[in-house]
């Protein structure tokens, strides 16, 4: 049996382990999962508020549901893209230090005027060229290569979430809050102009809001959002 503090120490460990190489990658997982808790956190504030009706919280669980899901696959998708470019860039150096760009020319690897183009080799720059797929990155490059690397993958990572946070999400969620909104005013239309068909009962507190957020700024943040 495992004592909390060995538990936590374990986690901690695990953490570390999985992140210490690539804190790009732990700012993104932290970020969907930041996403993830704000809108189970909107969600249980729904079903537990007792001024909304049953008819209410029906309606407006499936649009926070919803909410969630575009927030998170356009955080994730967006966040990770750029990330990806970011290391893509980074290891064919195409971005790289002026340190890195002298080793890399004292070994060879950089094609200029004065060096013949090898058929079978990839030089820094080139799309294909990986620089740690080099035989000797460990000892030579792996030093100078690894924080700078790391720096661009957290830089890009704040970029992606701060461009999908900020203006991809609110234009996606309010393009899909919008379409739900006139989905809705269509029933009630109908329901009004057929007496005899049962109409959709939805409160004014739960339909207004949903209004007001359907044409908030789309700059703003709504209350089911996270900030980076």
């Amino acid at each position: 049996m495992f004592s909390p503090s060995e538990m936590w120490h374990g986690f901690k460990s695990a953490i570390y382990h999985k992140y210490a190489n690539d804190p790009g990658k732990m700012l993104l997982h932290t970020g969907a999962i930041g996403w993830i808790l704000s809108s189970a956190a909107q969600m249980t504030a729904i079903m537990m508020n007792d001024k909304l009706t049953t008819k209410d919280k029906l309606f407006l669980l499936p649009q926070e549901a919803g909410d969630a899901v575009v927030n998170i696959i356009s955080f994730y998708t967006l966040t990770w893209g750029i990330k990806a470019i970011g290391e893509k860039l980074t290891k064919t150096c195409k971005i790289r230090t002026k340190e890195l760009e002298n080793l890399l020319r004292k070994s060879g690897h950089i094609l200029d005027s004065r060096t013949k183009r090898l058929s079978d080799k990839n030089y820094a720059g080139d799309w294909n060229f990986n620089i740690k797929n080099l035989p000797d990155y460990e000892v030579k490059f792996r030093p100078h290569y690894e924080d700078f690397a790391n720096g661009v993958a957290v830089a890009t990572g704040l970029t992606g979430s701060v461009l999908s946070t900020n203006i991809v999400t609110p234009y996606a969620r309010n393009y899909y809050a919008a379409q739900w909104q006139s989905d809705m005013i269509s029933k009630i239309d109908a329901n009004k102009n057929n007496p005899k068909k049962e109409k959709t009962q939805i409160s004014d507190i739960s339909f207004n809001s949903f209004q007001r957020q359907a044409h908030m700024n789309p700059f703003k943040m709504s209350s089911g959002s996270m900030k980076i």
